[in-house]
């Protein structure tokens, strides 16, 4: 029997995953692949460190060259993260004619292109399933399992540390400090969150699933992306008193030759399927024009889903199951224009003075911005205080945008809380 030969840069949470499935299934994966798949050389750091896995300590080096270099080794596996120097490291591992799995969805988001372009050149395959969703396989999906249909749109939950914090604040009642805090000691969340709560990692996810999707690269700054940070328990308790929960949303629509991109917090009515996906669990909900909506749901992060997603990238090359070598997305015929129109519902909370007419004048001031009010809650807080919270109907952000900046002047609005999205469709 075939023996396919790996070579792993990085050993953390991931990796240690992958290596435990590879043991775990060793017999399954042999009779699936009708080849043996070993680890041959792993890059650490610290080659005293004690780890977690079953391999011998001859298997390990700190020389990155043992593994892009080695003949020995028919696949990179790059898990180290980052941009640099996990770039050079694929650049070179593919320039070597090797095959190359990674997870690094920063990596792909912004060197995808050029990296395609080096594995298409030197005949072998780069894969990344795992940069997107965790254990959920939606990048194969899209690419194997429905290449009939042209894809209108993405919608989902792809970022799992801020639905785990949106969840504790919704069921539990904790402030945002607390519940990252709770994120971070549950092994949800890194040490330093920003890349998460500041919507990054969402926005690099979007660019890679709509890439996919559309045949055209987005540069991250044409992603227009609000995180969580603001989000407080007031905005979580109107959201439950109107029918809604509040999720970080990654979503990239196609209207004619328009795609619009946006990473936000947002409404969404307690009947929509990503309504209830909570904690560290991700969901997908595509719309292709064959096969109308899907949704593909699964945890989002973790040493065991995120390394079967590895895992079966190696599978599939090891398998050669997609016969010669193609570059996997066909580039669209059509240059997209890239646009930011932000056309929704919204959900306004401000605090104003508490006596009449204010009311009446800020409603003067959105109807002159042509904002149709769908709903109006307005709630006696303290000292004269009162909580206005407005739902508009469906308008374009810059509306909501010039209206709230003739509000600010006005004395009798105090401050203005939050602005977010309001999702009522289902895709």
């Amino acid at each position: 029997m075939e023996t396919v030969r790996i070579g792993i840069l990085g050993m953390g949470t991931v990796a240690s995953g992958l290596a435990h499935i590879m043991a775990l299934n060793q017999d399954i994966i042999q009779y699936r692949t009708g080849k043996i798949l070993e680890i041959e050389k792993v890059l650490v750091k610290n080659l005293n460190k004690n780890r977690d896995v079953d391999l011998d300590r001859t298997r390990f080096t700190i020389n990155v060259l043992e593994i892009i270099d080695n003949q020995n080794v028919d696949i990179v596996v790059e898990l180290i993260g980052g941009i640099h120097p996990a770039f050079e490291y694929v650049r070179d591992a593919l320039k070597n004619k090797k095959h190359v799995v990674t997870a690094n969805k920063a990596l792909i988001a912004t060197h995808g292109e050029e990296l395609e372009n080096i594995a298409l050149e030197n005949g072998v395959r780069l894969m990344y399933e795992a940069s997107v969703g965790g254990g959920i396989p939606i990048i194969n999906t899209m690419i194997n399992n429905l290449p009939a249909n042209d894809f209108t749109e993405i919608s989902g939950i792809v970022n799992g540390t801020t639905n785990y914090i949106l969840t504790q604040m919704t069921e539990r009642n904790l402030e945002f400090d607390q519940a990252i805090k709770e994120a971070q000691e549950m092994g949800f969340a890194e040490a330093d969150p920003s890349s998460d709560v500041e919507g990054d990692d969402a926005a690099f996810k979007i660019a890679i699933l709509s890439y996919i999707a559309f045949g055209q690269r987005i540069g991250l700054n044409e992603v227009p992306k609000e995180g969580i940070a603001h989000i407080s328990r007031e905005d979580i308790k109107y959201a439950d008193e109107l029918g809604y929960v509040i999720k970080l949303i990654a979503s990239s629509q196609k209207r004619e030759n328009e795609i619009e991109l946006r990473v936000h917090p947002t409404f969404i009515s307690k009947k929509h399927p990503l309504a209830t996906v909570k904690n560290e669990f991700n969901a997908v909900l595509l719309k292709g024009n064959a096969v109308g909506e899907v949704m593909l749901y699964g945890k989002g992060a973790g040493a065991m889903p995120t390394g079967s997603a590895v895992l079966g990238d190696i599978i599939a090359i090891a398998k050669e199951k997609f016969g010669e070598n193609k570059q996997p997305i066909h580039p669209s015929s059509t240059k997209y224009k890239i646009v930011n129109k932000g056309y929704s519902q919204y959900y306004i909370r401000m605090d104003v003075v508490d006596k009449p007419g204010v009311l009446g004048y800020i409603s003067n001031i959105f109807g002159k911005n042509n904002i149709s009010l769908a709903s109006v809650v307005q709630r006696y807080k303290h000292d004269l205080v009162a909580p206005l919270v407005f739902i508009t109907h469906e308008v374009e952000r810059k509306n909501i945008d010039d209206a709230l900046q003739e509000v600010r002047t006005y004395s009798n609005v105090l401050k203005i809380a939050s602005i977010i999205t309001v999702e009522k469709s289902i895709i």
